[in-house]
């Protein structure tokens, strides 16, 4: 069964396609989406000998030839020399304004990828075909793209919105256990912020999660990209409600910047992220403690980490002053009133901030 969520937004709404065994959904897009012949696939070591000849055979069924261009896989490939690297390759096969440039992979193709689309030629056609839970539920939908810069996560990037998104569930099942519950992170994230109800089924389903029963795999990452849909309709370019989806993510890239992007997955280290701006709203009155406990027992369940080790409170709170979401040195932190609501806070102190980060780094 394959299911659609739209993403409205005007001239750049776009179709998320969620399904098992998709490339006829792929080639009869590409068919009808009036592209140049010659294309590139984008892919990683990892992901490019398990699936990237198969998507080359259906965009060439669609009429684009695509050449398979493989990158080093992780974080450190998400980098302006990785991105030089794309630009000439896409030079060298003549890419034009009309040549699809496609992401196949997880997050750091996702994100490198659309970097280039955004900026080779001023923008070239992009196609999401993200191929990990992290991906799929959270960087391949919204349309923020980027490298990063030795300072920082993310630093340098634009707001693109891809051609379509096409999401084979298939996929998954070549995935560890670890990358599954990276993923996790991110949805139970969307919960907090936007849907009680959602929080409440993960948490009674949370079995049937961890064992990708597909009807709860479909659902999952349906509503996930249905609850980011609906906030990037609102606020496309992170004007107002769409900071709602950096919940956890101020103190997670702290954590990631301090462990050099290796120790732990982004959705681990927002799982913890998550934790500290749980235990910061209750600090501040606004959410009461058994939801606290609630939120940290179902990121426990899946098998996600609360602590973040070879991080210190000292150097996380340093850290978080580069993050790209403070402006004006004022950090404006996403926190919890209760699972399914949270709201933007400038006036978090100093001292509620180093407790939660030493309650993390215990």
């Amino acid at each position: 069964m394959t299911q659609r969520v739209e993403v409205e937004l005007g001239e750049r709404s776009y179709t998320i396609v969620i399904g098992n065994g998709i490339t006829d959904e792929i080639t009869a897009f590409v068919r009808s989406a009036g592209y140049s012949s010659h294309g590139m696939i984008v892919t990683d070591a990892n992901v490019g000998p398990l699936c990237a000849e198969q998507i080359a055979a259906a965009l060439g069924a669609g009429g684009v030839e695509a050449e398979i261009v493989t990158i080093p896989a992780g974080e450190s490939s998400k980098s302006l020399a990785q991105a030089e690297c794309l630009f000439t390759r896409a030079i060298e096969l003549g890419l034009d304004r009309r040549s699809p440039i496609f992401a196949l992979g997880g997050g750091v193709v996702g994100d490198l990828t659309g970097f280039v689309a955004a900026t080779y030629m001023r923008g070239v056609p992009f196609i999401q075909i993200p191929t990990s839970l992290l991906a799929q539920v959270d960087s391949s939908v919204g349309g923020k793209v980027a490298v990063n810069h030795p300072l920082g996560k993310n630093l340098i990037g634009a707001f693109y919105q891809p051609d379509a998104v096409f999401m084979d569930l298939e996929v998954l099942r070549t995935l560890p256990a670890r990358e599954i519950a990276t993923g996790l992170g991110e949805i139970i994230k969307y919960g907090i912020i936007y849907d009680a109800d959602f929080f409440a089924w993960l948490e009674e389903h949370r079995i049937d999660v961890l064992a990708l029963e597909p009807a709860a795999t479909t659902h999952m990452i349906a509503r996930s990209c249905e609850i980011k849909a609906d906030v990037v309709r609102q606020d496309e370019c992170e004007g107002g409600l769409r900071r709602i989806l950096n919940f956890g993510h101020t103190i997670a890239h702290a954590i990631e910047k301090e462990t050099g992007y290796a120790r732990y997955r982004h959705g681990e280290a927002v799982a913890i992220g998550m934790a500290g701006a749980a235990d910061i709203s209750v600090q501040m009155g606004l959410l009461a403690d058994e939801e606290r406990v609630r939120m940290k027992d179902l990121i426990r369940a899946m098998g996600l980490p609360l602590h973040a080790e070879g991080a210190t409170a000292d150097a996380m709170y340093e850290d978080l002053f580069h993050d790209k979401k403070t402006v004006a040195g004022r950090i404006h932190w996403v926190l919890a009133e209760s699972i399914g609501k949270v709201s933007v806070h400038s006036d978090v102190s100093e001292e509620m901030v180093r407790q939660a980060l030493l309650g993390l780094s215990s």
